[in-house]
C-alpha cells in the first residue's frame, strides 16, 4: 500500500516523504503488532529528519481509515510517541517535537569524534580468537561428557524444592552460607587451607575473584608481580586496575624473586600459581614459599595464590596450599569450580585472610549482589553428599590416563627437538619448541584442522626466545585421538619452520 501522510497547512509543515509508509504494514502470523510497526515507522522518520520539527501528524481517524486498521491502534502508537518525547500533542493535533539528532559519521569529512575507550584497554594484547568448545587439545576444558549430569540435575531439583521462591531474591552478597561452609570444610581437608566460612567469598569464577583482589587491595599505579609466562586472566585483572605489572620469570622451582627485585620494584601484589604453575607446570618449592611469605610480611605486600588445577594431581599426594603454611599469612586464596565441575557453572571463590575478612565485609556488601542461589545451594549439597569427592576421584584417574597417552604420543610422533613440561598435575602439557618453529603460526594452522593448542608465547608479558611452544589440553580430548592428532600436529610444525 502506498500512502503519504496528509498535513495541516498551519504552521507550514515540512513535506512528508512518500517513503514513510510506502511499504504496507505486515499482517498475518509472525508479524509484529500493528501498533509497534506504526510506532517504529514514525520514530525512524523523525530521527532520520524526514519528518521535520513542527510537522503535524495526520488525525488518528483519517490515518486508521487510510491504513484499514483500528483507530485505537493509531492512538496507542501516537500515545507511545508522545510518552517518549518524539511528538507533542496540543489542541490542534499532534506535532513532531524539536530534537537534536546525532550526525551520521560515515561519509562525512568533519564527522564528530567517537568517544574514547579506556586507555588501559589499549594495553591488552591480542590473542587467538576463541576456539570451538569441543576443539581438540584445547587447554582448560574438562571432560564435559564425563560429568555426572543426572546427579547434578537432582541436586538442582532438591535446591529448588527446598528453598522455594525465597531463593529467587537477592542473597547474602558474599554468597550462600551453606556453600561457604562447605567450601571451608573441603579446603581444610583437601588443600590444608586455614579458614572459617566467613572468610570465603563466592564469585563468578576465578576471574571475578582476581578482579576483586585488585579492587580491594590496590590503587592505580601500584606495582604487581606476575609470573611470566603466566595466566592471561590475571594480567587482564591487573590491567583493568591500572597496575604496573612486573613480569617475574619462572623456573623448575616456580617464581623467581631476588633481593634486587624487592629493592628496586617492591610490589603491592604478587600473583602466583604455586601448586601447578600455569602454563609451565612447575611447583613452587617450600623454601621459596616460606621466603616469599617472609618477604611480603616485611614489605606489607599481599599474595594472590591461584590454586590452579591443584585438585588433579596424578602422582603422589596433593601438594598443600601455600595459604596454610603460616598462620595469619597475607595470602588471598583463589579457586574455581570451572575445571572440577564445568565452566558454565561460573562459580569460584576467594578466601580472605582472617585479618582482612572483617574489614572487607562492608565494602563487599556494597560491591556484590548475591546471585546463582539455586546453583550455590545445589553445589553445597553436592559437596556435602560426597558426590563432589567421588567425581574428583573419577576425573583424576581419567586425566592421569589421558596425560600418559598424550606423553606417549608426543614421544613417538614428535621428531623435532622438544621439551615436555607440565609436571604430573592438571589438564594440560606444555611442549617447548625451538624458535625456528613459530608457535603462533602453528596454532593458527592447527585451528583449521579442528585443534586448538595455545601458543606458549601468548602467555608471556615479555616473551623470551625460550617462550616458544604449544600448550596442549587433554582434559576434553579422548585418549584414542592423541596419536593421529599428534602426527598431524607434527606435520604442521614441520610446515611452519622458518
Amino acid at each position: 500500500m502506498h500512502f503519504s501522510i496528509p498535513l495541516m497547512t498551519t504552521p507550514a509543515p515540512s513535506p512528508v516523504p512518500q517513503t514513510l509508509l510506502e511499504a504496507p504494514l505486515a499482517r498475518g502470523p509472525g508479524a509484529a503488532p500493528m501498533q509497534r510497526q506504526l510506532h517504529h515507522r514514525f520514530k525512524e522518520a523523525i530521527l532520520d529528519g524526514h519528518l521535520a520539527p513542527g510537522s503535524r501528524l495526520p488525525g488518528s481517524r483519517a490515518l486508521a481509515e487510510e491504513l484499514s486498521i483500528s483507530r485505537n491502534t493509531v492512538t496507542a502508537a501516537y500515545d507511545l510517541l508522545a510518552a517518549e518525547g518524539y511528538v507533542q500533542p496540543d489542541r490542534q493535533g499532534t506535532r513532531v517535537a524539536t530534537l537534536s539528532r546525532p550526525s551520521p559519521s560515515q561519509g562525512k569529512r568533519n564527522a564528530p569524534a567517537a568517544p574514547a575507550i579506556a586507555h588501559r584497554l589499549t594495553r591488552i594484547q591480542a590473542c587467538a580468537p576463541p576456539a570451538e568448545g569441543n576443539a581438540a587439545l584445547r587447554p582448560g576444558v574438562p571432560a564435559l561428557s564425563h560429568f555426572p549430569l543426572a546427579a547434578w540435575r537432582r541436586a538442582i531439583d532438591r535446591a529448588i524444592r527446598n528453598a522455594g521462591p525465597s531463593a529467587l531474591g537477592y542473597g547474602d552478597p558474599p554468597g550462600e552460607p551453606a556453600l561457604r561452609a562447605s567450601i571451608a570444610r573441603h579446603l581444610g581437608i583437601a588443600r590444608g587451607v586455614r579458614c572459617e566460612p566467613d572468610q570465603v567469598v563466592i564469585t563468578e569464577g576465578a576471574q571475578e575473584a582476581l578482579s576483586l583482589c585488585v579492587r580491594l587491595l590496590t590503587n592505580a599505579g601500584d606495582t604487581a608481580w606476575i609470573e611470566d609466562p603466566g595466566y592471561r586472566g590475571a594480567k587482564a585483572a591487573m590491567r583493568t586496575g591500572d597496575l604496573r605489572m612486573v613480569p617475574m620469570r619462572v623456573d623448575a622451582d616456580g617464581l623467581i624473586a631476588d633481593e634486587s627485585d624487592w629493592e628496586s620494584q617492591p610490589p603491592r601484589l604478587i600473583y602466583t600459581t604455586p601448586s601447578h604453575q600455569y602454563p609451565a607446570g612447575a611447583v613452587l618449592t617450600v623454601a621459596r614459599r616460606l621466603e616469599l611469605i617472609a618477604k611480603v610480611q616485611h614489605h606489607g605486600t599481599w599474595i594472590i595464590e591461584d590454586d590452579y588445577d591443584s585438585e588433579f594431581r596424578h602422582a603422589g599426594e596433593p601438594i598443600g596450599a601455600m595459604q596454610g603454611l603460616v598462620r595469619q599469612a597475607p595470602v588471598l586464596y583463589v579457586g574455581t569450580f570451572s575445571k572440577t565441575m564445568f565452566p558454565s557453572l561460573r562459580l569460584g571463590f576467594l578466601v580472605l585472610p582472617e585479618t582482612l575478612a572483617a574489614q572487607m565485609r562492608t565494602p563487599l556488601d556494597d560491591m556484590l549482589r548475591g546471585g546463582h542461589r539455586y546453583e550455590q545451594l545445589a553445589l553445597a549439597e553436592f559437596i556435602e553428599s560426597g558426590q563432589f569427592s567421588r567425581h574428583l576421584g573419577r576425573m583424576r584417574r581419567l586425566y592421569r590416563d589421558r596425560q600418559h597417552a598424550l606423553r606417549e604420543a608426543l614421544t613417538r610422533h614428535m621428531p623435532m627437538t622438544h621439551v615436555i613440561e607440565g609436571g604430573y598435575c592438571g589438564l594440560h602439557l606444555t611442549v617447548r619448541l625451538p624458535a625456528c618453529y613459530p608457535d603462533r603460526d602453528i596454532a593458527d594452522a592447527a585451528r583449521k584442522h579442528g585443534m586448538a593448542p595455545a601458543p606458549l608465547s601468548s602467555f608471556a608479558l615479555q616473551p623470551m626466545p625460550e617462550d616458544n611452544g604449544l600448550v596442549l589440553g587433554y582434559g576434553n580430548t579422548s585418549a584414542e585421538l592423541f596419536e593421529p592428532l599428534v602426527r598431524l600436529l607434527a606435520k604442521l610444525i614441520r610446515g611452519a619452520k622458518v
